[in-house]
């Protein structure tokens, strides 16, 4: 039957995603925070004082264990390139530098509580430290993918009032063809070596810097971040979580479903504009005292990866569920994964036979999780657990995931957050996946809306209409497809030819991983009696073969 998922939100945290169990030989995976499922979710309990700061609460306690020798001598922040470069930072080096750049923020910047401030850069250590900066001084962050296009960034530079940027050389060009026309941005820093006229340079002026610094009391409840995620009816929409949200809520991923402990080294590969990233590379491990690990590659290569899990000491891996599909499709045989022990995987439903392939070829399973940029985790397959391939687990101890077969015109009833997402529930109340209720696209972790993508292919001149659906892929799980009727000019064009123009337009109009990797050229679009485009007709087609 088709359902929708409801998470009743504990302690209305949240303001505003998929994981599974562990074992070359399988090797059983038995819980270091918790007995079993059943006491995990009847001892469960969030208290949320009035005031809460992660930079402080959290951050700041762990440097106190870690100074009184409470703490194994595991660094909280260990980085490393394809290059060879390395930087490790104890909890006590990571608050003293955090410090510094809050200073920037606040003296320099002029930033007060409640500013918001976007940072858009890759996966290097002052991405790690822009959020503990914002954190210390009440600034609200708002991350951004670094494939975001001039158009992208003058959307959510008008849209969220951001009065700082922080970015690198990349984007820095496209920032200064906008900011005239956004009259908030008052401040921009930029992360590089070399120097750009109207930007204060980041790494020159933590050389300067004091890291003596006083975090700043932010109450539970007030705006901490916010996350701009794709619709299907119009532009990105915000997302805010409080401080609460994440810097407690996310205790849930951390002590649990990832099971980690102040030894553990955890490595998660997500992008640092989304919201998983601040979900498994800052605040789940960071609770729990984990050391955070990043490996800054300029793009997915499955070898390299591989690599790094036999080189490095990483006891905890989360990708999405396209990565574990390009993984095994190596010749793992050479790789051992001495430290490894416990794989998750999320933001999209993971395939039965790559959990079966991953175990078979590494003696661990993979623990799927289900949430969403608004919540924590949702559903999970935890540690214990008996592990059905395919379903995205039990709820997780903070939520009470309902049976509703009704539609809803809010996400939020009551004490309830609607998800949207349609799935059942079996008799052994695990909850299985069958579909999103919107039209979002999950592609290798990317949420994409066909409207953005609709947008973008209307600008070309041989589009007269278009319609934007998932497709099925072997690899990435589903692509963007789009249905294109011409312009009676264009119908005589090589179809090929134009086929490559409309994507080379797509990516250069919007961010890259967009555009659509298959193109279909039709007479006419199906369509409702009042002239609405038919989008599920045109899906069920596409995925009635699988």
């Amino acid at each position: 039957m088709s359902l929708l998922l409801r998470a009743k939100c504990f302690q209305r945290l949240t303001i505003s995603g998929f994981v599974r169990d562990l074992h070359r030989e399988h090797r059983t995976a038995t819980p270091q925070n918790f007995s079993n499922y059943e006491s995990m979710k009847q001892d469960f309990k969030l208290e949320v004082p009035e005031y809460f700061n992660f930079a402080k609460d959290v951050l700041d306690q762990w440097t106190n264990m870690e100074m009184a020798g409470q703490r194994p001598s595991n660094p909280a922040f260990w980085w490393i390139d394809e290059n060879g470069d390395e930087v490790r930072w104890s909890f006590e080096e990571l608050g003293s530098l955090s410090r510094k750049f809050a200073n920037i923020l606040t003296e320099t910047c002029s930033l007060e509580k409640g500013d918001r401030v976007i940072v858009i850069l890759p996966k290097i250590p002052e991405w790690w430290l822009a959020n503990v900066a914002c954190l210390r001084t009440g600034t609200v962050l708002i991350p951004g993918t670094t494939q975001l296009t001039q158009k992208d960034l003058l959307y959510r530079l008008q849209t969220s009032k951001a009065k700082c940027i922080i970015t690198d050389d990349s984007l820095a060009p496209a920032v200064d063809a906008v900011a005239p026309t956004c009259e908030n941005l008052h401040f921009k820093l930029l992360v590089s070596q070399n120097s750009r006229e109207g930007w204060g340079n980041l790494k020159e002026m933590m050389k300067h810097a004091s890291d003596n610094h006083t975090c700043v009391m932010t109450k539970h409840d007030e705006m901490m971040a916010i996350y701009f995620t794709s619709g299907t009816t119009g532009p990105p929409k915000m997302i805010g979580h409080t401080h609460s949200s994440f810097g407690l809520g996310l205790s849930v991923n951390g002590r649990f479903w990832l099971d980690l402990t102040p030894s553990d080294v955890m490595w998660n590969t997500s992008d640092t504009g989304w919201a998983k990233s601040a979900w498994s590379s800052v605040f789940s491990p960071w609770i729990q005292g984990a050391c955070v690990f990043v490996h800054h590659l300029p793009r997915f290569e499955s070898t390299s990866i591989l690599q790094t899990l036999s080189n490095f000491p990483i006891t905890v891996f989360c990708s999405v569920p396209t990565a574990y599909r390009m993984l095994i499709q190596n010749d793992m045989s050479s790789y051992k994964f001495k430290s490894l022990n416990h794989c998750v995987s999320a933001g999209e439903p993971i395939n039965p036979e790559v959990i079966e392939q991953w175990r078979n070829r590494t003696g661990l399973d993979i623990y799927e999780g289900y949430g969403q940029t608004e919540t924590v985790l949702i559903c999970g397959n935890f540690k214990g657990m008996k592990i059905k391939p395919g379903s995205m687990g039990k709820p997780s101890p903070a939520f009470d995931v309902k049976d509703d077969p009704s539609k809803t015109a809010s996400t939020l009833r009551g004490n309830f957050y609607v998800t949207g997402d349609r799935g059942y529930m079996d008799k052994d109340g695990y909850f299985w996946f069958v579909s999103r209720s919107d039209d979002v696209i999950l592609s290798s972790g990317y949420r994409i809306g066909p409207f953005e993508v609709e947008s973008a292919l209307m600008e070309h001149p041989s589009v007269a209409e278009s319609a934007v659906v998932s497709s099925p892929d072997p690899i990435r799980g589903e692509v963007v497809k789009a249905f294109i009727v011409l312009n009676p000019d264009y119908k005589s064009h090589d179809q090929e030819q134009l086929k490559k123009e409309i994507q080379d337009h797509v990516k250069r109009s919007t961010a890259p991983y967009k555009y659509p990797r298959k193109v279909e050229f039709i007479q006419e679009l199906p369509k409702t009696i009042s002239g609405k485009i038919k989008r599920n007709e045109l899906k069920k087609k596409e995925w009635k073969t699988i």
